[in-house]
Order: C-alpha cells, then structure tokens, then sequence
C-alpha cells in the first residue's frame, strides 16, 4: 500500500478512532496518545486488513489492549512505588526527600545490574506488554519470557529486600 493511500485512510478513520478512545479517556492528549499507539501497532500488519471489512473492530481490539496494557503499566509502578517508596517504617511516620532518593537510586543500581537482554524483557513487562508480545519481539519462547521475569523479578527482591514490608 502506497503512503498516500495509507494517509488517506488514516485521515478517513482518526474521528472514529478519536470516539473510540473516547470510551477510555477522556484526557485530549491520553486520546491522541491512544490513537497514535493503535495506529503504531496496526502498521505492522495493515496490509491483511486494509481491505478487510472488519477494519475498525480490528482497530478498536488493538486500541482496547493498548489502553489496558498502559492501564496495567501505569498500576505496576503504582504499586512498585507504594512497596519500596512510601512504605512506612515503624519508627517514622513521615520519610523525608532525601531517603527516597536513596531507596530510587538503589532500585535504579539494582535494575542496571541485569543483563541488557534481562532488563529489556523486564522493561517491557512493567510497561504492560503481554509475554507473547515480548516473546514476538524477542523472538523467544513464551516460556523463557516467564521464566527471565520471574527469575529477574526474583533477583530484583533479593537485592531490594531491605525495603520490602514485613
């Protein structure tokens, strides 16, 4: 398909897309974002579908898992924030600046201290990629996905166990 085609078509379909996204946002630039992302991800087999009269359900199902898999990004650091960052010690009930910065600094070392391949895999994990898609990227198996999180999930606990609730 030429770009001008393809512009064409984007061009005819972004009000549609823009109304879908309003279904889960209704922030102007998370539904921007929303719809760059879908469009971003369609690209890589637009060619199956362009003509395909299923067009725009097969736009609304990527659009659907990009907003859940930001929504599930965006939850992970959330928690991975209220675990090591706001967690109250039983002798303070206010932790001052500087102390989170120790604990960012020590979850930044503890992260640089993966393989690049690890901690690529691992990153893409906490954006909310799902382990087909990594394993797709990577082209790897499913299973060495999982057992790479789970065994750098693991070492990620071990050296951060200081911080870790009891």
């Amino acid at each position: 398909m030429s770009n001008s085609n393809l512009n064409v078509l984007v061009d005819e379909k972004r009000s549609l897309l823009k109304h879908f996204a309003g279904k889960f946002t209704t922030d102007p630039d998370e539904k921007e974002d929303l719809i760059q992302e879908t469009l971003i991800r369609a690209l890589k087999s637009i060619d199956d579908f362009i003509k395909h009269p299923k067009l725009m359900s097969w736009l609304y199902v990527i659009m659907k898992n990009v907003y859940i898999n930001q929504y599930r990004k965006t939850k992970r650091i959330s928690e991975i924030h209220e675990t090591y960052i706001n967690a109250e010690s039983p002798n303070s009930v206010e932790r001052n600046k500087s102390e989170n910065k120790f604990i960012s600094d020590d979850i930044e070392k503890a992260m640089c201290s993966l393989s690049e391949e690890n901690y690529q895999v691992f990153q893409l994990f906490l954006e909310g990629y799902k382990y087909h898609e990594i394993a797709t990227y990577f082209d790897m198996p499913e299973g060495t996905v999982k057992t790479r999180i789970h065994m750098t999930r693991k070492k990620l606990q071990k050296q951060l166990k200081v911080y870790q609730l009891k």
